[in-house]
């Protein structure tokens, strides 16, 4: 099936198709914050939900019937979890229902991951920390465990308090950047926030009169992670200060229909504005074979293509782990795993922690 079945829907449907089309394509590509990719099942069933063929109850049970049927063996294969939250957070994105309260925002949690964590709904009672590629490993400074709900009450309490009266659209853009940064920093729970948070602000925003029905969640997933990430880092030795900016570029894209570029290695922490002077080499596919001729000269020709099949196919930090590994490359899960250690040992991928056992992105290379 085409991997993208929505575009049709988005553009020149009639509005209850087009809303359906977007909420899909949304809770979809929302699976790449945690590099979680759906199934072909997934995608025929949503274009049937679409067509009005079959609702969403009944499109969740079919999802339910199926994954009772085709069990995964591999603890690794996260597809389950992607299917089912995708067409949850379709669900809710397609429906009007809204409070904005600290309940309406953990009930969001509850209702995409009942079944799937064990913690749905539960604030978390513990400090966390996770390594980010954007931060070359670094972590944000979460929300206390022993705060978690007094500081999620202050800030909807402090944003229900604000009022957007006179100010510029530059003014509305800039102060909501800063209230979804505060929002995902608190990181009330183990799993999850960042899926969570964005349902939540895009529900939020329709109660202001935005429209969001584009693409730019969908297409932009990973970005808009890493542009939270560097809305609440700093590191003052480095001259590495938080920032709204790549966050806001981002809300302009979603509500302006404004077209800034989002490209992920601009929000690296390494990466300076005199990168923007060298050639663009995005509208290419990396060759990391050139990028890294040592390191690629301790494989074999095989093994070098397999991997430059790899960078192609998850490129801009995207994680992936062994399942996707075999998919890709159609390689058995003892290959599989040979080929992540050997890469992993060469330096060519790292480890991503806080995403499930045995995940990895590529280094990105200068």
């Amino acid at each position: 099936m085409n991997q993208d079945p929505f575009q049709e829907y988005m553009r020149d449907s009639e509005p209850d198709k087009r809303k359906k089309g977007y909420a899909w394509r949304t809770g979809i590509g929302l699976q790449a914050v945690d590099g979680l990719k759906t199934s072909d099942y997934l995608l025929h069933t949503a274009v049937r939900n679409i067509e009005g063929e079959i609702t969403f109850q009944e499109a969740n049970a079919l999802l339910q019937s199926y994954y009772e049927a085709h069990p995964s063996s591999d603890f690794e294969d996260r597809t389950e979890e992607a299917d089912k939250v995708s067409i949850r957070i379709a669900e809710l994105l397609s429906e009007k229902a809204f409070s904005f309260t600290p309940q309406e925002y953990i009930s969001i949690h509850r209702k995409l991951f009942a079944g799937i964590y064990s913690h749905t709904g539960r604030l978390r009672d513990y400090n966390i920390t996770k390594q980010e590629w954007v931060l070359d490993g670094a972590s944000v400074l979460y929300g206390s465990a022993t705060e978690l709900r007094a500081t999620l009450d202050y800030d909807f309490s402090e944003e229900r308090k604000f009022s957007y009266k006179g100010l510029s659209m530059d003014e509305i853009i800039r102060h909501l950047a800063v209230f979804l940064s505060r929002l995902w920093q608190i990181h009330i729970f183990g799993e999850g926030n960042t899926r969570v948070t964005a349902v939540f602000f895009i529900k939020y925003l329709s109660t202001l009169g935005f429209e969001v029905a584009n693409d730019v969640f969908a297409e932009n997933a990973w970005y808009f992670r890493n542009a939270l990430v560097r809305a609440n880092y700093n590191d003052l030795k480095k001259g590495i200060h938080e920032t709204t900016a790549f966050l806001e570029l981002f809300l302009r894209n979603l509500l302006l229909d404004e077209h800034h570029p989002l490209r992920n290695r601009t929000l690296h922490i390494s990466w300076t504005s005199d990168e923007a002077k060298k050639p663009d080499i995005e509208t290419k596919k990396p060759d990391i074979g050139a990028a890294k001729p040592n390191i690629m000269a301790g494989f074999l020709p095989k093994t070098a293509g397999n991997i430059q099949k790899l960078r192609e196919a998850f490129p801009e930090g995207e994680i992936f782990g062994r399942t996707e590994v075999m998919k890709v490359l159609g390689l058995k899960a003892s290959g599989a795993s040979e080929l992540l250690m050997k890469m992993r040992k060469s330096g060519i991928v790292e480890a991503v922690s806080g995403q499930g056992k045995g995940k990895y992105r590529f280094i990105l290379f200068s």
